[in-house]
């Protein structure tokens, strides 16, 4: 039914969201741009992770029924993307630029609000009612929707049933629970069997943006004000990391692999993360069986939820030659084709947040490693849960002036002087 031809061009090693290209990549930066014709003409798109996002762009072309339409897919790391984003748009021309690009949702902001020029607004092409409602703020500004919303970051509580059960935890104790219930069974857990609850990089704050979106908080407010010194989900969220951390039911570690080898060998008894370790979880088929997921624990605050989200991120087309014909096949793959997501799902791994999805058989599957449940059905239950948040424009910046105040933290200085000091420092930085 399709006739289509996609490359992939390995502009540069992508080890996944984070890793750095090898120096030398140049990744394309003369295909796409101003030389992308109007219908039927080649398209470029730049993603990373060739087993996930660009497999993804492969998987769609295959199930988009245009025989004209051809795209040629250039792999960058996710910061060689960023880097030469911000390098071309800062020049005032979009000479270079892809049709189609990927962006990270906690780093869309950045781009929609420094160029709003430069992107296609793509909210006609498909119905933004039909996918979770905490991916549309990234996505969108100014009252146009310029993202269409690709995978999910919903969190999860990832679980060894043999620890917890030794610890005196049935899987109806673990349900809806709070963080504060959190560190009460991982205190147990710790007495118990020895082993800490979960493993943590001291230089990743993933799991304080965790625990603020179960509340609808973020580190700035919806319109780019700071919001450090009086955010209270901020406050509980880092003395629950501190009581983790001093009492040693953390296992530190330093990257990846490390993390990856703290559950696969057994030393850490749940992994609270987003919907994409599944697969790395599964990966020592000895546990098979010993696994279990429940709800994301919430901030024992007022109108928390037990839904949360860590990563995901979305398509968007560049205000270039070619924006029609890239917006079309969005709407039509990614934007509106349910057997499309079925498939992704079982050849990919890919869990969208494309609603009417959910209901299709492949969402139903009952997986054996985790003791026949549905995870994939029931985390797209709590994917549409999960509270909206504005990301902003400067959630990484100002995790990196919080990491080295959070060192002082645990070194013994004050709570409120590291929010008020990390305000200070943001707003210098940032406004």
């Amino acid at each position: 039914m399709v006739a289509l031809l996609t490359t992939v061009v390995l502009a540069a090693c992508s080890g996944g969201d984070d890793d750095a290209a090898e120096e030398g990549s140049e990744g394309g930066s003369d295909e796409g741009g101003e030389t992308a014709g109007d219908e039927g003409a080649d398209i470029t798109a730049w993603a990373w992770d060739v087993n996930f996002n660009i497999a993804s762009l492969e998987l769609a072309l295959e199930h988009y029924d245009n025989e004209d339409y051809s795209m040629e897919i250039i792999e960058n790391a996710q910061d060689d993307i960023v880097q030469k984003l911000n390098t071309g748009l800062s020049s005032g021309t979009m000479q270079g630029m892809p049709n189609i690009v990927l962006i990270e949702d906690q780093r869309a902001q950045s781009f929609l609000q420094s160029y709003p020029d430069a992107f296609y607004p793509i909210g006609d092409y498909f119905n933004t009612d039909d996918f979770a409602e905490y991916k549309i703020p990234p996505t969108s500004f100014d009252g146009e929707q310029y993202g269409l919303p690709f995978d999910t970051g919903a969190t999860g509580f990832f679980y060894r049933t043999d620890y917890l059960e030794e610890a005196g935890y049935a899987q109806e104790d673990l349900e809806d629970i709070t963080w504060d219930e959190f560190v009460a069974i991982a205190q147990d857990v710790k007495g118990q069997t020895g082993n800490p609850m979960l493993a943590l990089d001291p230089n990743d704050l993933g799991i304080l943006r965790v625990m603020m979106q179960t509340t609808g908080t973020w580190y700035t407010t919806e319109d780019g004000e700071i919001n450090i010194e009086n955010n209270e989900p901020l406050k509980v969220a880092l003395e629950h990391y501190k009581t983790l951390m001093d009492n040693d039911l953390v296992k530190l570690v330093s990257d990846w692999s490390q993390y990856l080898a703290a559950f696969n060998s057994g030393d850490v008894a749940s992994v609270p993360a987003g919907n994409w370790i599944a697969p790395s979880i599964e990966a020592e088929e000895s546990q098979s069986g010993q696994w279990r997921v429940a709800p994301t624990p919430r901030l024992d605050m007022e109108g928390a939820a037990n839904a949360s989200n860590q990563g995901g991120s979305s398509w968007y087309v560049l205000n270039i030659d070619g924006k029609e014909a890239a917006a079309e096949f969005l709407g039509s793959t990614f934007g509106s084709n349910s057997d499309f997501y079925q498939e992704l799902l079982t050849e990919v791994g890919a869990i969208g947040t494309y609603k009417p999805a959910s209901e299709g058989d492949a969402y139903q599957y009952e997986n054996e490693f985790f003791g026949g449940q549905q995870v994939i059905y029931e985390i797209s239950q709590w994917m549409e849960e999960i509270p909206q948040v504005d990301y902003g424009m400067n959630t990484y910046g100002i995790e990196d002036i919080l990491s080295a105040e959070i060192q002082q933290y645990l070194d013994g200085k004050e709570l409120d002087d590291v929010l008020a000091d990390t305000q200070t420092q943001a707003e210098n930085q940032f406004k």
